[in-house]
């Protein structure tokens, strides 16, 4: 990017261009992601008049069932973040997968001279610009018209879907059949493609894993321009690498989802608690429980004034003259939500196992708040806040999220400095926390957890208020991420970022080599699959052993692809397990972060 960009500078004589430039590499962040400028203006850089070009005129010659758009592409420069806002050289609109393969092979075989890039786009709901190619090539997912939903029901039930589709029509698709995916994310407005290739949690997780545990099958176009189906059975390097891999192994274009029968009914629960260790033991006590609910999440309350009022509007106090006694001011609270499925013909049974239940906790009685709504008003919840923080232009703004796992036994340790010390506050937005067990996790996919049984997902949903310079604006809050992050890495809590966003200043590329030892013939073998990186400006080689070989030692080398297209070795790390064991998925991905910008969602 430097060479180029600078080249076409010194060509136009633009002084305040390079001034921007200067300002924007100084905002780059490092392994912390934050900017210590205060300067988020969209930089929005003119394609290059040289190889790209060239590069961009050859797609104008492919056969496609949809078509580019070179020009006007600036919503292609946005996301939910609104942080960061790169400009692609041309989108693509596909109508079949084919179109993806045809434009992924074609830059596949310009090799590393093109410089260009490719993200792939779905919903927009990326943070960090993750779902952006600066310069490169955005491919917009949701106009992938190629596959038709197709449910299909029997003892194992399952629905085929575009990786462009989102989880809310799955839902009112797969309803009409009496049945539902069993795992969500908070906010249903997400395509298939975009949390496949991160984890999509939510307060399900704890009894079915996150979504990418609930895959049977995909259908991916890898970086080479291939297109491949792959499972557990079938491919299956390739399909544990790109479940939670941010979209560095391949664009999912097609998946299949498991099913499960779906609730016509929820009740939907609320209380609160004072001390964290009471609320956390209770937590860990719901998850960890044969009979229990079926979502799980809870929340962080600082200094809210008025909590339970603002609950009335959705919920019913069990006790109101006790609930109007309670008073939030200036206090920290941990409210736990649960929430049972039911039927109607179901609701004596409900009622009965929730009062058991509830009996079990140590909440603050006073708290207890009550609802009952249909199962994908409970699901969409999310959405009913969008469209009211639209109505008021407060949802286009910038959204510092950060989102962490931190292991159950660190996590006392991680509550009490971070809502103790470093935040004052609660109402830059909510700040969710509950446990999940590692257990319904599949350990071979590319998602990187904590080393531990029970780990927490904390995640700080944080929004900034435009132009503003206090407590609620931008620098303020990513001052205070950059805290957290600082507390973590020097308390060593083991924590890992989930959607997490790291940067590189070169082209990097990877190298996964498994060193394997064929027990026979003494002599390494190796087999060789390999899925370029789609992320802009790198690759990645995916290298894996031969079928029936064991692992004897792993060998990771980190490469670096210099301006003549040469590679040099930046390092290597080497790992050893004993001969006779298998080297699993979570342990080979668990010694290293790795290095990725962007990925789609």
């Amino acid at each position: 990017m430097g060479s180029a960009s600078l080249s076409f500078l010194k060509q136009n004589n633009i002084i305040h261009l390079k001034i921007l430039m200067i300002l924007f590499l100084s905002c780059i962040p490092d392994r912390t992601n934050l900017c210590s400028n205060n300067s988020f203006a969209t930089l929005t850089v003119p394609p290059r008049f040289n190889s790209t070009n060239i590069s961009l005129s050859s797609l104008e010659t492919l056969t496609l069932d949809g078509y580019f758009s070179f020009e006007n592409n600036h919503h292609a420069a946005k996301d939910f973040g609104n942080l960061y806002h790169f400009l692609p050289s041309a989108v693509l609109h596909p109508k079949s997968v084919s179109d993806i393969s045809t434009t992924i092979r074609h830059i596949f075989k310009m090799g590393s001279a093109s410089e260009l890039t490719v993200a792939a786009r779905g919903h927009a709901h990326s943070i960090q610009g993750q779902a952006q190619a600066h310069q490169g090539i955005v491919i917009n997912m949701e106009s992938l018209q190629g596959l038709k939903m197709q449910v299909h029901t029997g003892d194992m039930p399952y629905v085929d879907v575009s990786g462009g589709e989102l989880w809310i029509n799955i839902l009112h698709e797969t309803l009409k059949h009496g049945l539902a995916p069993k795992s969500w994310t908070d906010y249903l407005h997400l395509t298939v493609g975009g949390t496949l290739s991160n984890a999509g949690i939510s307060g399900q997780a704890f009894q079915h894993g996150p979504q990418i545990n609930n895959v049977y099958q995909l259908e991916v176009v890898t970086g080479k321009g291939e297109v491949v189906t792959c499972s557990e059975k079938q491919n299956a390097d390739l399909f544990y690498a790109v479940l939670g891999g941010l979209g560095q192994f391949g664009i999912i274009t097609r998946a299949r989802i498991s099913l499960g029968p779906a609730p016509k009914m929820v009740k939907w629960i609320r209380v609160l608690y004072s001390e964290f260790s009471t609320f956390s033991k209770d937590q860990e006590h719901l998850i960890s429980s044969e009979n229990s609910f079926d979502y799980v999440e809870g929340f962080v309350n600082i200094n809210r004034t008025g909590l339970l009022n603002n609950w009335r509007s959705s919920f019913s106090p069990k006790d109101p003259l006790q609930a109007n006694e309670f008073t939030s001011d200036g206090r920290t609270l941990y409210s736990l939500e649960m929430v049972k499925y039911f039927n109607p013909d179901e609701t004596k049974t409900m009622n009965q196992d929730i009062k058991k239940l509830l009996s079990q906790l140590n909440y603050i009685p006073s708290t207890l708040f009550l609802s009952e709504v249909s199962y994908v008003e409970f699901l969409d919840r999310v959405h009913v806040s969008e469209k009211k923080l639209r109505a008021k232009g407060l949802w286009e703004v910038p959204h510092p999220w950060l989102n962490l796992l931190v292991p159950k036994s660190r996590i006392s340790v991680f509550a009490e400095e971070i809502f103790g010390n470093i935040l004052t506050h609660t109402s830059n937005g909510p700040i969710i926390i509950y446990p999940v067990n590692q257990s319904k996790w599949n350990n071979k996919t590319s998602l990187v957890t904590p080393d531990e049984d029970i780990f927490y997902l904390v995640a700080f949903l944080s929004s900034a208020v435009p132009s503003s310079t206090g407590t609620d604006g931008l620098e303020h809050i990513l001052i205070q991420n950059k805290r957290i992050l600082d507390f973590c890495a020097t308390a060593q809590l083991g924590m890992k970022q989930y959607l997490p966003h790291y940067n590189t200043r070169n082209r990097t590329m990877t190298l996964w080599q498994f060193l394997l030892l064929d027990k026979e013939s003494s002599r390494r073998q190796y087999a060789l699959h390999e899925t370029l990186m789609l992320a802009p400006q790198m690759a990645t080689r995916y290298v894996y052993g031969q079928k029936n070989s064991r692992l004897r030692q792993l060998s990771y080398t980190s490469l670096a692809l210099n301006n003549k297209g040469k590679y040099k070795a930046m390092g290597q790390w080497k790992l050893c397990w004993n001969s006779g064991k298998k080297l699993t998925s979570a342990k080979r991905r668990s010694h290293y972060e790795l290095d990725v910008r962007h990925q789609p969602h």
